[in-house]
């Protein structure tokens, strides 16, 4: 009788060890499922459709802090294309200069007063110029706030009788703002100066 309730106690003891096995074993399959559901919703999360010309383009988002070196330095190219491209028309340079003007603080606003003071923006549609602007290279440094730029670039003056190369150099400072229409990336350009703006060539037309 002893010998039987010994083996139905330890039938017992193992029928609870394999029932706890099984429940942590299900568990852990659940834990898994639910981690790699959720990774996997992340993941699809992050692949977005862009509808461009009728063609559906696959892009994928990210965080800002991994763009940052890349919208910097397309936020100071923009910056320097608005302010640098003009042509011989008031509503184009005006046009222009405005959507700078965003992109900026008041350093770049002083720049454009002095320039109009001193009849930059006149002499160049009473002399029908087109000025082009055309990045180099654009340094960012992102290891310290707010971001220190220095743009290389070339300037084209189009004259009717000439052509004008001259180099440009600027520096200044980024720092983030929140995003609009006017400012897409969310970038503030501040104490913006002019190192170098000086002629390379003159070719005749």
């Amino acid at each position: 009788m002893f010998q039987q309730l010994k083996n139905i106690d330890s039938s017992v003891k193992h029928i609870k060890l394999f029932s706890l096995v099984l429940i942590l074993a299900c568990v852990v399959i659940c834990g898994y499922t639910l981690y790699k559901s959720f990774q996997m919703v992340t993941h699809v999360q992050e692949r977005i459709y862009i509808l461009a010309n009728g063609k559906a383009l696959e892009a994928w988002s990210a965080e800002r802090k991994d763009n940052i070196p890349v919208e910097a330095r397309d936020h100071v190219k923009m910056f320097h294309h608005y302010f640098f491209s003009l042509d011989p028309d008031n509503k184009v340079i005006d046009a222009n200069i405005m959507k700078a003007l965003y992109l900026a603080d008041a350093s770049a606003k002083r720049q454009y007063d002095n320039l109009k003071e001193n009849r930059y923006y006149s002499n160049i549609i009473s002399g029908n110029i087109s000025q082009e602007f055309a990045a180099d290279s654009i340094e960012i440094d992102v290891s310290t706030y707010p971001f220190y730029f220095k743009c290389y670039a070339k300037q084209k003056l189009v004259r009717t009788t000439s052509i004008v190369t001259r180099s440009l150099i600027t520096e200044g400072f980024l720092r983030s703002v929140s995003r609009s229409d006017n400012n897409p990336h969310g970038f503030l350009i501040e104490k913006w100066n002019t190192l170098e703006n000086k002629d390379l060539k003159t070719e005749n037309r």
